[in-house]
C-alpha cells in the first residue's frame, strides 16, 4: 500500500519505519521538501521510503497518517490540500496538547469538541479515524513489547469501512483485533483525547512512557 505520513517527529518516524518494514511504500511529509528529519528518515529506510512536502505525502498516499502536533494539525492538513486528502482514510494520531504554560500541558480542545471532530468538519470528504493517540510511539507498532502485552486500543470514526481498514493494518502491527475497541463515531475522539492529561501524569508517576490501558470487565 502507498501510505503518506504527515509529520516528521518520533511518532511519524516510528510508524513510517514499521510500515516500510511491513512492505508498504511510504512518503513522509513536512512543511518543506528538504526537511532534515524527513530526508534523514528516508535515507535510513531504503527505496520504499521517501520524503517531501505535506502536499506531496497526501497526494502520494492512498492512506494517510496525521502525526503532526495537535495545535498545528489543521494548518498542516490545509497545506496538504483538500483535493489530495479527499476520499482517503486519514488516521489521526494527534492530540490537542498545549505546552505554552509548560508542563504538564493542557488540552486546547475538550469536553464539547475534539481535534478529531474539527478535522472531520474541516475536511468532510476525508474518512477520519482517530487511533493510536493514547500510547507511546514504540507501543503503537510493537504492542507485545510490554511484559503484560494484553492491553487495549481505542478507535473511532464515522466511516465503518475506513475503520475496518485501519483495524486490519493495526493487526499487522501485532495488535489483537479483540483488544481494539471501536467506540463509534468521531465524536468519541473527545474521550480518547481527554485521556491524555491522565496519561501524562501516569508517565510522571512511572518515570516511563512504557505502559498502556487495559479494560477489565
Amino acid at each position: 500500500m502507498k501510505i503518506g505520513i504527515l509529520g516528521t517527529g518520533i511518532v511519524g518516524e516510528t510508524l513510517g519505519t514499521k510500515l516500510v518494514q511491513l512492505g508498504h511504500t511510504v512518503k513522509m511529509g513536512s512543511r518543506i521538501a528538504a526537511n532534515e528529519k524527513g530526508v534523514s528518515w528516508s535515507k535510513k529506510n531504503g527505496p520504499n521510503a521517501t520524503s517531501g512536502t505535506f502536499a506531496d505525502a497526501a497526494k502520494f498516499g492512498s492512506m494517510l497518517f496525521n502525526c503532526t502536533s495537535g495545535l498545528a494539525s489543521l494548518q498542516a492538513l490545509k497545506l496538504a490540500g483538500s483535493e489530495n486528502l479527499s476520499e482517503k482514510v486519514l488516521v489521526d494520531v494527534s492530540n490537542p496538547l498545549d505546552f505554552s504554560k509548560g508542563m504538564p500541558p493542557f488540552l486546547s480542545i475538550a469536553n464539547t469538541d475534539s481535534l478529531g471532530e474539527q478535522i472531520q468538519r474541516t475536511f468532510p470528504r476525508v474518512k477520519v479515524v482517530k487511533a493510536l493517540n493514547t500510547l507511546n510511539a514504540s507501543l503503537m507498532t510493537n504492542p507485545k513489547s510490554l511484559a503484560q502485552g494484553d492491553h487495549n486500543l481505542f478507535i473511532c470514526g464515522n466511516d465503518s469501512d475506513a475503520k475496518k481498514i485501519v483495524v486490519s493494518l493495526l493487526t499487522s502491527f501485532g495488535w489483537n483485533e479483540g483488544n481494539i475497541y471501536d467506540l463509534g463515531d468521531i465524536s468519541n475522539a473527545r474521550g480518547t483525547e481527554m485521556i491524555l492529561p491522565l496519561w501524562i501524569r501516569l508517565m510522571g508517576k512511572f518515570q516511563s512512557p512504557m505502559f498502556q490501558f487495559k479494560i477489565v470487565r
